[in-house]
């Protein structure tokens, strides 16, 4: 999953973007309001973390831009301000969830899968695709009963074409959401990790799970 973090506290900012790597996501960090809207605009993100006070502009103004140029993306507000009418004023502006800080880290990860879930569309808690079950909150996927132990990245890859049932996605898309847009590494990454998720969760089973469209990418469930 992909995460825009718009916070200009450069500890706050690191500490997020570490600890949500660390669980698989893709984040990218803004330090000012004008950033945060034109990546928000220009990229497709499955949540945006909005710190409200943002030099040049604030999250408040930043979520309500959003909103009025029909971008529906999951926002979560983050604040040091506890005020009723703050809050109010967040939710308003068109934010899903309003977090005051400081904060547990679990805190802030567990309401982004909330919202992840939402999204613009109503998305299950648990994903289920054929015999394969994927559990976000507590990271494990299991096939016919049985666990399948994999990497973040490898479930982070796995998840994302789980939400997509039936839809073939492309490598870049895969590798926007699950590396980055500007991934430096080699360029045939997402096939390798297809690779390794297919051996974890089909070799042992002796059937096949992920569908290869050629020339396209990839897909998992009936189209």
């Amino acid at each position: 999953m992909r995460v825009l973090v718009a916070e200009d506290e450069v500890k706050m900012a690191r500490a997020i973007k570490r600890g949500l790597e660390h669980e698989g996501y893709v984040v990218d960090v803004s330090s000012g309001g004008t950033d945060a809207l034109s990546r928000a605009k220009e990229f497709e993100y499955d949540a945006l973390v909005l710190d409200v006070m943002l030099p040049d502009m604030n999250g408040f103004d930043l979520c309500e831009t959003l909103r009025k140029d029909g971008h529906w993306v999951p926002v979560l507000m983050l604040t040091a301000r506890d005020g009723v009418e703050d809050r109010i004023q967040g939710l308003d502006a068109g934010a899903d969830d309003y977090l005051v800080k400081p904060f547990a880290f679990g805190e802030l990860l567990a309401r982004l899968r909330a919202l992840v879930r939402r999204g613009a569309t109503e998305r299950p808690t648990v994903l289920n695709v054929g015999d394969v079950v994927l559990d976000p909150a507590s990271h494990t996927v299991d096939r016919a009963g049985r666990a399948v132990d994999l990497s973040a990245r490898e479930f982070a890859l796995l998840e994302f074409l789980m939400r997509h049932p039936g839809e073939v996605l492309t490598r870049p898309r895969i590798m926007e959401h699950v590396w980055d847009y500007n991934y430096a590494g080699f360029s045939n990454v997402v096939d390798v990790y297809v690779g390794y998720v297919r051996k974890k969760l089909e070799q042992p089973f002796e059937r096949p799970f992920i569908r290869t469209v050629r020339g396209v990418g990839y897909a998992v469930g009936v189209p």
